[in-house]
């Protein structure tokens, strides 16, 4: 992946670039859904981390669970959660916003002192294209989506997943190849300027 390729994929709306990282080991939490898909999004969780050579850990010594992964029918469930108030500022207003907006998925991010993140909140409408979307596919795009703080429209054009041959849904190798390299030890958890991602495409084109 080329710098210009890369820059696009971590710029805010506002035109500043950001990059962050996890900082601790992941320790993720699905509400909302059966058995059976709580195993496919912690698989996916697995997967992705080892992948990208992050850690995840039974539980996290200051938040118990540092992702929380809801699965909902309708926005204004989230206003009866338990302590989510508390959690997520401004949670009325947020989702009185998404409401109108017709939004199907969101996510919050926390930071610790440093700027790499602590924690993250994702929020999943089953509408009818949710719905749609095996869960293993559905999983696997959104544990992408919060393993680094992306541009807001970072995949808006383009899903980060590739369909093999034999039908298999995977990551696209360019996003695999970039997460490793977000996530390789000499790299900063943070990055504010755009030359980071000059170094993400050396390490991508090293490690192809």
């Amino acid at each position: 992946m080329q710098p210009s390729e890369i820059e696009p994929l971590f710029t805010r709306a506002d035109g500043t670039y950001l990059c962050a990282r996890w900082g601790r080991p992941i320790v993720p939490i699905v509400f909302g859904v059966e058995d059976a898909t709580l195993g496919v999004v912690k698989g996916a969780f697995e997967a992705v981390c080892a992948l990208s050579g992050h850690k995840m850990a039974e539980t996290d010594p200051e938040l118990g669970a540092n992702v929380m992964v809801f699965f909902f029918r309708d926005w204004a469930e989230l206003l009866e959660v338990p302590d989510l108030g508390r959690m997520i500022d401004g949670l009325e207003p947020m989702v009185s916003r998404l409401q109108a907006e017709g939004a199907n998925q969101y996510r919050v991010f926390r930071f610790d002192e440093t700027g790499a993140i602590k924690a993250a909140f994702v929020f999943l409408r089953m509408d009818a294209a949710l719905s749609a979307q095996p869960a293993e596919e559905l999983a696997l795009s959104q544990v992408v989506q919060v393993m680094l703080l992306w541009g807001e429209r970072a995949f808006a054009e383009r899903s980060p997943l590739g369909r093999l041959e034999d039908g298999r849904v995977v990551l696209r190798p360019d996003v695999a190849a970039l997460l490793a390299a977000a996530y390789d030890p000499v790299m900063p958890p943070v990055a504010q300027d755009a030359s980071h991602a000059l170094r993400l495409s050396a390490r991508v084109g090293s490690a192809g």
